[in-house]
């Protein structure tokens, strides 16, 4: 215990001289203060990911379904809170769209941060979104983007809410919370297949995705435009993982709603040719040939 309390120690100096000081209003604040839980959950959700999938080669698909329900909803409700709490604190504390300092909102800027904590903490209950897959055998659906996505937010979200708490850091997640709500109740739908006649809508939810990092990015990059005191470092960093998610995302896109529909026309196109004569061809000639037989 005394070896990890020290390299907990030395971790927390490291990011301590490499950010600067933290922010003393979420000192003490659940999973905060140390880094080490963040790094410890993530190593084993990716530790879990690998074994799953391994683990579950021989063995059958488990259905989930009553439990993917009450997850799904749970997710649901939780990004719904998220969403009008969002609204409605930075409502109160008169934030500037454009940009948003740390400290001028006053408690405001308190309600912000524990909202976004709350948003910190779901990307650690979303781990399960891909233990779920593995327990599914959903096996394409365990995608680079998906692993990256996931393992990256959480631990991006333990430095957020350390240093820069509120402000301008209030804006991605109102998004994200608000495409939450679509897309779990989207994936709580699916669970039932009486339903999948009515989920046409799926592409949409990707493109929402698409437009939810644009916004971000663009929002962004206005406080570098027009700076109000919000980290120069910090918008930078978040401008540029925002784009890797876009060329992930557009690509997933591309490879999903493009590529594979021009894919399957093309299979089709060449099942309707036979030897260079169409199935149209071959049809008339057995008409003609059973009319002779006739």
């Amino acid at each position: 215990m005394e070896h990890l309390k020290a390299f907990d120690d030395e971790v927390n100096a490291f990011l301590d001289n490499m950010f600067g000081p933290r922010d003393a209003r979420v000192r003490g604040w659940p999973m905060l203060d140390s880094y080490l839980p963040t790094f410890s959950l993530t190593a084993l959700y990716l530790l879990l990911v690998w074994l799953g999938s391994r683990c579950m080669r021989g063995r059958p698909a488990l259905s989930l379904r009553g439990v993917l329900t009450a997850y799904n909803l749970g997710i649901t409700l939780l990004s719904a809170y998220m969403l009008a709490e969002l609204i409605l604190s930075s409502w109160e504390g008169g934030y500037n769209l454009q940009c948003q300092d740390l400290t001028s909102a006053g408690e405001a800027d308190i309600r912000v941060a524990r909202v976004l904590w709350w948003y910190y903490f779901s990307k650690l209950i979303e781990f399960l979104d891909t233990v779920f897959f593995v327990l599914r055998k959903k096996t394409s659906q365990i995608t680079f983007l998906h692993v990256y996505h996931h393992a990256s937010m959480f631990n991006i979200w333990w430095c957020v809410l350390n240093w820069i708490p509120c402000g301008q850091s209030f804006f991605g997640p109102t998004l994200n919370s608000f495409i939450h709500v679509l897309m779990y109740s989207y994936y709580g739908l699916s669970v039932f297949p009486s339903m999948h006649k009515h989920l046409w809508w799926k592409k949409y939810l990707t493109q929402a995705q698409l437009v939810q990092f644009l916004l971000t990015i663009t929002h962004t990059m206005s406080a570098v435009v027009r700076p109000c005191g919000f980290p120069f470092g910090c918008l930078i960093f978040q401008s540029s993982y925002m784009m890797t998610l876009v060329i992930l995302f557009l690509n997933f896109y591309i490879q999903t709603y493009r590529k594979k529909p021009m894919k399957k026309a093309m299979e089709e196109a060449g099942k309707e040719v036979k030897n260079g004569f169409s199935k149209a061809y071959f049809s008339a000639v057995n008409g003609v040939m059973s009319k002779k037989a006739q």
